[in-house]
């Protein structure tokens, strides 16, 4: 008998998303106290990852936040929905590596007998890439980046002379001496793959996410790169700007087929239906 694979674990706790919540609005802890009748001491506690929240509460500060109360209090029960990620018309090899005290993403995507394949962003090096590369995969046809930050662009020179890539794209408005811009619905094609870009700035000034398709296969599902736009059960930060970000998610996620496929720049794979229907950002 073969062992399951493990659950990996999410990018965000609860206290995580009632930060970047609080945040969004501009509210001080002291404000969701008194709004959402809970006491602040237990707020400050959550968002310090020692949650002690009776499911009243988690719904009182998600009416108060205005953030989804189902996928709110699945996330604070330790039991937010993973959905079974189902078939793919190309094969996606997730790079996991180590970034602070989580993990950032990168992918590759290509054929799954074959050795060539597009990755998309390249963690924080060659080197840290080098440690999780698969050896079916020999070549390159492409690099996209979803944004220029460093564990998540680190190396890209270094991947481009690495493998000869001729092709490496950024988001319009980035700076890499590597890569050439690419903005709101161009799509290009790469070998079998169709790669549309949406522009979805709002973490960072300059961020795109990416939707795969196969045209060879066009009943099969779509894969998202969401780079730091979404995650499974949260979004990214809005350092550039809360509004933006939160209304790009839900334009991005509104403007693809439910069972599309979500590799988000963190945490695990999710689908777009399972975030439509619980996480907290998509109220």
């Amino acid at each position: 008998m073969t062992n399951p694979p493990p659950i990996l674990p999410l990018e965000d706790e609860l206290g995580d998303v009632l930060e970047k919540a609080l945040r969004h609005l501009g509210l001080a802890d002291e404000t969701l106290a008194r709004r959402a009748g809970v006491p602040l001491a237990k707020i400050q506690d959550a968002i310090d990852y020692r949650p002690d929240l009776t499911t009243a509460e988690v719904r009182r500060l998600a009416a108060a936040l205005g953030l989804n109360e189902v996928g709110l209090c699945a996330l604070a029960s330790g039991h937010y929905p993973r959905p079974e990620i189902g078939p793919l018309p190309f094969c996606v090899r997730s790079l996991r590596m180590p970034h602070g005290i989580g993990v950032a993403n990168a992918y590759l995507v290509g054929e799954c007998d074959g050795d060539r394949a597009v990755l998309f962003d390249t963690g924080a090096g060659m080197s840290a890439l080098e440690s999780v590369w698969p050896r079916a995969v020999r070549r390159l046809d492409a690099v996209f980046l979803t944004h220029v930050e460093a564990e998540h662009a680190g190396g890209l020179c270094d991947v481009v002379e690495r493998f000869g890539v001729s092709a490496a794209f950024i988001p319009l408005g980035a700076s890499a001496p590597c890569g050439r811009p690419v903005g709101e619905g161009e799509t290009k094609m790469v070998g079998s793959l169709e790669i549309k870009a949406f522009s979805t700035p709002g973490h960072a000034a300059a961020h795109n996410c990416y939707v795969v398709r196969a045209p060879a296969a066009p009943s099969g599902a779509a894969l998202l790169i969401s780079g730091d736009l979404v995650f499974a059960g949260s979004a990214g930060g809005g350092y550039f700007s809360h509004e933006r970000l939160r209304a790009n998610l839900r334009r991005v996620l509104g403007a693809v087929p439910p069972a599309t496929v979500i590799a988000p720049g963190h945490g695990p794979l999710t689908t777009v239906e399972n975030e439509l229907r619980y996480n907290p950002f998509l109220a």
